[in-house]
């Protein structure tokens, strides 16, 4: 370690300015006109074509390489195993999106097979997913409540609600929202929006899964206690639902209960079971599937329904059903929604695709993807689906055993298409409160992201911020508005950050060209008669006069009142001088009267006059008499990636007025777009050029240094002259 302190390296160069950087770099100025860049991406060619539908069609490359002594025995057992999970899951979350359970399966069939011909990642397992169904059941219950179809019964004297004609709405507005939300995701992957994922933050989408899992539970608590709660919309239903929950707990069906308890205690122990035995065994436990089987056979032999009351899931029609335009007139109500489960189901798909793209080191096409699960979408909605994304829990499945590529995907919808057209029916005694069981246990995940709040609490603080208010803003406003709220609360807190950064003063560190704030370094030295300036942020209209502000309380120069104090001593100058030229002239009179005459005391006058003279107080732009104003400052511009107009004019205003007391200004570290900036601002002019920029710190430091040593006092013109 001692060996390696010691190896060092010298360099020898003049002091380099922008203008010499740009001469030895022969800087080019050639810029491509916009017309040029429009024919370029116009121009057709034979290789182009074929990339184009290679990149639209990514099947088209990767299946006809598909190696099956590779890929097949995995894939195969993969896909089997997936597609069992299909099955619980599609029924569950069905539930969430207030559907019947059998549009579960579709969902679980269709969009999966135009992923498989579309999509670039080669793990992921798409189909329903909890947060997404969550979303569509909040727009299904608000557009088409139960109260909208109620019905008189003769048989009971009391109103009760038509099922059959609700479940039938409902799925055309769930089918509405589905179609429009693809729509939204392919014309965002037409203009190459992908990167719109980039402001969805972890933190966020950890803490909205978390929101998400808080609204799945509740919505499912109403199958766990056989109890039928209002319905509830906007901002604070889910707390009034869980009001409304808590008042009819009296009416609690027992039978529904139990089943409920047995099954959350059974599945919590056989997936720990599973966990412990998993390295040993070749492929997982269908323990959803199991569960669902074993309840199914109870319920019918024990005849849950007519005994107890426990809700069935009733009727599962065999085949697939034919596909139906959604209803145009449903789209205006359900844009919003739309949006908000285009952007969200495709922010989980490519944050899982990503993971698994650099676990294997292959690529996933970000706007690719958007078009993909657009497609699933819009192909969804057609066949009465609603809006799909990617498991985590089918993923994590699909990898561990075997699956290497999206046929596995395939083979876990041949799956369903066997189910949904002969077993479906089967199920038809499963309790109900079985899949809010099975929903429960598959979010013990996402409930354990509680445990990212101490973490984050130590190791960055404003992305805990981010987490809590996510999670609060989506739990007390719902899925869709919490959303957006907290996107912008997201963004609010990287404008605070660039709106109060860290200011620091820099020093040098001993015998090096390194740089670094004095006061969070013992060794480091602020340079002489030098004050080095660097903000933490980027220089723009939001920060500009604290940046100025700030400038002033590191230098301890008050700026305002220097050139206040300047001024008034050019005007009693300029008095003196106007005062001094009235006496010369009365003088000049005088000895013109009496041109033989000599004055009697010149040595007097000229001692007076001199004495005048002292009498009036400058201020050397050249020489400091206080040691403690620098002589020149530096403002570090590095971590600047862009300058606004307000900016370019700050700097400007800067140098102007610290230029005018005599204190020359350079900036250093500008990157390549911040000097066009500053042209483009119109900081240079004659005198000032790009001869005051420099690209390190200590260019600069031995610039200024230099002109300390080779330059005696110099007035004001000539320092802004030279700088």
């Amino acid at each position: 370690m001692e060996a390696r302190r010691r190896v060092g390296y010298q360099v020898d160069r003049e002091v380099l300015n922008e203008e010499i950087v740009e001469d030895l770099a022969e800087k080019s100025d050639v810029t491509v006109p916009f017309s040029q860049k429009v024919r370029e991406s116009m121009r057709c060619s034979g290789p182009r074509v074929k990339s184009c539908v290679l990149g639209s069609v990514p099947v088209l490359s990767w299946l006809p390489r598909y190696s099956l002594r590779d890929n097949a025995i995995g894939d195969l057992v993969s896909g089997i195993s997936v597609g069992i999970m299909h099955l619980p899951q599609g029924m569950a979350y069905a539930l969430l999106a207030a559907v019947p359970p059998v549009f579960g399966l579709y969902s679980s069939f269709y969009p999966i097979l135009i992923y498989f011909l579309f999509g670039t990642s080669k793990h992921i397992s798409v189909g329903t997913y909890a947060v997404m169904s969550v979303m569509i059941g909040g727009v299904t219950e608000r557009l088409a409540p139960d109260s909208d179809f109620m019905v008189w019964s003769n048989v009971t004297n009391d109103s009760m609600v038509d099922v059959l004609g609700r479940d039938a709405e409902r799925v055309k507005v769930a089918a509405a929202v589905t179609f429009l939300s693809g729509l939204f995701q392919i014309l965002l992957g037409l203009v190459q929006f992908g990167f719109v994922v980039t402001y969805l933050s972890e933190p966020l989408v950890r803490g909205y899964t978390t929101a998400a899992a808080i609204h799945v539970i509740v919505s499912q608590l109403k199958y766990t206690f056989g109890i039928s709660p209002g319905r509830y919309s906007g901002p604070l239903a889910l707390i009034w639902t869980v009001f409304d929950l808590c008042s009819l707990l009296p009416e609690t069906n027992i039978g529904t209960l139990v089943v409920s308890i047995v099954t959350i205690i059974s599945l919590i122990l056989a997936k720990e079971l599973n966990t412990y035995l998993g390295p040993k065994l070749p492929v997982p436990i269908p323990v959803e599937l199991l569960g669902i089987i074993i309840a199914t056979v109870v319920s019918w032999q024990v005849n849950l329904k007519e005994k107890y009351g426990v809700q069935v899931v009733g009727v599962i029609p065999s085949g697939l059903q034919p596909p139906v335009l959604p209803t145009a007139s449903l789209f205006g109500q359900v844009i919003g929604d739309a949006f908000a489960l285009a952007v969200v189901g495709y922010g989980i798909a490519i944050s899982l695709g990503r993971i698994f793209a650099l676990k294997y080191g292959y690529k996933v096409d970000s706007n690719q993807e958007l078009i993909a699960l657009g497609l699933s979408n819009t192909v969804g909605g057609v066949f009465q689906c609603f809006a799909i994304s990617c498991s985590m829990s089918r993923t994590m499945v699909q990898e561990s055993t075997g699956g290497k590529t999206q046929v596995a995907s395939a083979l876990s919808a041949m799956v369903i298409l066997v189910i949904t057209l002969w077993i479906g029916s089967l199920f038809e005694e499963l309790p109900k409160a079985v899949l809010a069981a099975i929903i429960y246990v598959n979010l013990q995940g996402m409930m354990k992201q509680f445990m990212d709040i101490p973490m984050l609490w130590r190791s960055n603080r404003v992305d805990m911020m981010v987490w809590v208010a996510t999670l609060v803003l989506t739990v007390l406003l719902n899925p869709d508005i919490g959303l957006a709220a907290s996107i912008a609360f997201s963004i609010l807190t990287v404008i605070f950050r660039t709106q109060l950064p860290k200011y620091s003063l820099l020093g040098q560190v001993p015998e090096t060209d390194i740089y670094r704030p004095v006061d969070e370094f013992n060794q480091v030295k602020e340079v002489p008669g030098i004050v080095i300036f660097r903000s933490s942020a980027t220089l723009y209209f939001a920060n500009a006069e604290m940046y100025m502000d700030a400038l002033a309380e590191k230098t301890g120069i008050d700026i305002t009142r220097m050139l206040s104090i300047k001024q008034k001593q050019e005007a009693k100058r300029l008095r003196k001088e106007k005062k001094e030229a009235k006496k010369a002239k009365k003088a000049a009179k005088k000895n013109a009267q009496h041109l033989k005459g000599a004055p009697e005391h010149p040595e007097r006058e000229d001692t007076e006059d001199d004495m005048e003279h002292k009498d009036v107080a400058t201020v050397e732009t050249g020489e400091h008499p206080d040691s403690s104003i620098p002589e020149a400052i530096i403002l570090d511009l590095s971590p600047v990636n862009f300058l606004d107009t307000v900016g370019v004019k700050t700097l400007r205003n800067i140098r102007k007025d610290y230029s005018e007391i005599g204190i020359h200004v350079v900036l250093s570290g500008c990157q390549t777009g911040v000097v066009g900036n500053l042209e483009a601002g119109g900081y240079f002019n004659e005198k000032v050029t790009k001869a005051c920029l420099f690209s390190s710190i200590h260019d600069a430091v031995l610039h200024c240094q230099s002109c300390k040593a080779n330059t005696g006092p110099v007035d004001e013109e000539m320092a802004a002259t030279h700088f």
